[in-house]
Formats: C-alpha cells, sequence, structure tokens
C-alpha cells in the first residue's frame, strides 16, 4: 500500500513537473515579445487538401529579420523552423475549409508561402495577420519582399 502511494505521488509530481516546463518554455518565449499563436503546415503539396492533416500548433516570435516558430507541444529549447524575412513570398490567403476548422484556432485565417522553395502555410488570427504581412512590408530598403 505504502509503495502504491509512492508510485502514484512520483508520477503526480512528474506530471506537474512536466506541465511547469511547458508553462516556463512557453513564458521564456514569449519574454522578449513580438510572439503570436500561429499553426504551420510545412513542405505542403501543391493543392492541399482540407483534411486538417499536418497542421502543427505553435508560438511564432519575431526575431530581427526572422520568424522563429516553436511548437507548443514540445521541450525544445530552440525553434523547430526559423523563416527570414527576404525569403518569404506570400501565395494568397484562404479560410480554413472541411476539417481544417476543427484543427486550427477559431479566427485562422491561412496565408499560403513560399519559403526558399518549400511551399508552407501559416495559420493565424486576422490580427496576427495584419501584422506579419506589415512586418513582411517593412523590409529595410534593398530587399525584395513578395506579397500577393
Amino acid at each position: 500500500m505504502v509503495l502504491a502511494l509512492t508510485v502514484c505521488g512520483i508520477v503526480v509530481a512528474l506530471v506537474v513537473l512536466g506541465l511547469f516546463v511547458f508553462g516556463l518554455r512557453r513564458r521564456l518565449i514569449q519574454r522578449s515579445g513580438g510572439t503570436f499563436d500561429c499553426s504551420l503546415r510545412w513542405d505542403i503539396p501543391e493543392k492541399p487538401d482540407a483534411s486538417g492533416k499536418g497542421w502543427s500548433y505553435g508560438v511564432a516570435r519575431y526575431n530581427g529579420d526572422r520568424v522563429e516558430w516553436f511548437r507548443v507541444f514540445s521541450y525544445a529549447p530552440r525553434p523547430r523552423r526559423v523563416l527570414e524575412r527576404s525569403s518569404i513570398e506570400v501565395a494568397g490567403r484562404r479560410l480554413p475549409e472541411g476539417e481544417e476548422e476543427l484543427a486550427l484556432l477559431s479566427d485562422a485565417v491561412i496565408l499560403a508561402c513560399l519559403h526558399r522553395g518549400v511551399r508552407l502555410e501559416l495559420a493565424m488570427s486576422e490580427d496576427a495577420l495584419t501584422g506579419f504581412l506589415a512586418w513582411l512590408e517593412a523590409a529595410p530598403p534593398g530587399q525584395r519582399v513578395n506579397v500577393a
């Protein structure tokens, strides 16, 4: 009985510690400011399906001329993807269709992009999209930025 209670106590402590580390990591990512909730679908086919597959929920952070994208459900301290402003080409925007509506946040708008030859989609709120497009267009003089 004592052994079972000890094991249960250890399991509960590990779960609480894991949740605490998730929260601490998110807090550290957001500490420098310029973050927004952003789902990402990487290396998609030319005609994406609306099944909702391939989307990963994350947090994006502006860092100079880059956007760093972190997975929410990860302990990694480094970003999973880094997008350079000069390499991003916006191909268009759309609203979620079909099962995508279930896979994404309720107010999401999907932005189709090309980054160094890789097709990707970013899903974010309308406010975050406005800020993202403004950030793209605010590139220093001489940098080529393609916004559709």
